[in-house]
């Protein structure tokens, strides 16, 4: 799936790992106020928005959180174009959340294609091939007859999973002795397969820019967090005159309309 810049993109945002959930409301507030203040001509949002996505009939009580969140986007909509992927938390999003949040849903990896660079975008999960028993469990979610079956339940009954599953995930992580990162040799490969220089992700939470060989990098998303300390949410924004720029920005920077930054 290839995306095309329009002529009129002088400003894309890229954006990941919210974790959007009614117990973190600073959290909420603070992308709130950025999808009011962005100078973005278009946002790219890589997957994890929500802590957790039961299914799109959420969105049946206008009162929920999800809707709250919904109608955010659909603000936001009206003056920029907005994209969305899946992440490993919220990949149950449909068509009914898209067409409430007047956003399109993007694959996995897909390409951002502008008249200088192809970018390869991705959530970053599928490339974590250390993280085995997470590699497991995401092959087993993924699939139509699991994805039914799960769809199928109540909604109560879906939360009640929702809430095992994620405390199954914080329990891995606990135990966990090292961090997984990506694996460079297969992001190299998807860089090569879709002709792409550079690679764009988040999922890791580690905020950097790494050379993945002399002519690919590779830049990773900061995961949202403003409800704990320290307080973590940065922006990744390319701009495309003169020249097409990559820069890292605070919060505070990125919703000032001639933001600039330090790598």
């Amino acid at each position: 799936m290839d995306i095309h810049a329009l002529p009129h993109w002088h400003t894309i945002d890229f954006i990941s790992d919210l974790h959007l959930q009614s117990d973190m409301p600073a959290t909420f507030s603070a992308w709130h106020n950025y999808l009011q203040c962005t100078p973005a001509n278009a946002l790219f949002i890589l997957g994890d928005l929500f802590e957790v996505w039961i299914g799109d009939d959420v969105l049946n009580n206008p009162h929920s959180f999800e809707a709250r969140c919904t109608r955010a986007l659909t603000q936001a909509a009206h003056r920029l174009s907005i994209y969305i992927m899946h992440g490993n938390r919220d990949f149950l999003m449909g068509k009914v959340c898209m067409q409430a949040c007047q956003a399109t849903l993007i694959d996995d990896p897909c390409v951002l294609v502008t008249p200088l660079q192809r970018y390869l975008l991705t959530h970053g999960d599928a490339l974590c091939t250390g993280d085995t028993a997470y590699m497991q469990f995401r092959s087993q979610v993924r699939t139509e007859d699991w994805q039914y079956a799960f769809l199928s339940q109540p909604l109560e009954q879906r939360q009640k999973t929702a809430t095992q599953m994620r405390l199954q995930s914080e329990a891995r992580k606990q135990l966990a002795e090292s961090f997984t990162d990506i694996n460079s040799a297969l992001a190299l490969e998807w860089l090569e397969k879709n002709h792409a220089q550079h690679l764009i992700h988040g999922h890791t939470h580690q905020p950097a820019q790494h050379l993945l060989s002399t002519h690919n990098s590779r830049w990773v998303l900061s995961d949202w967090d403003l409800d704990s300390s320290p307080r973590r949410a940065d922006v990744l924004r390319m701009t495309m005159s003169p020249t097409t720029t990559l820069q890292r920005l605070t919060l505070q920077e990125a919703t000032k309309p001639s933001a600039t930054a330090q790598n």
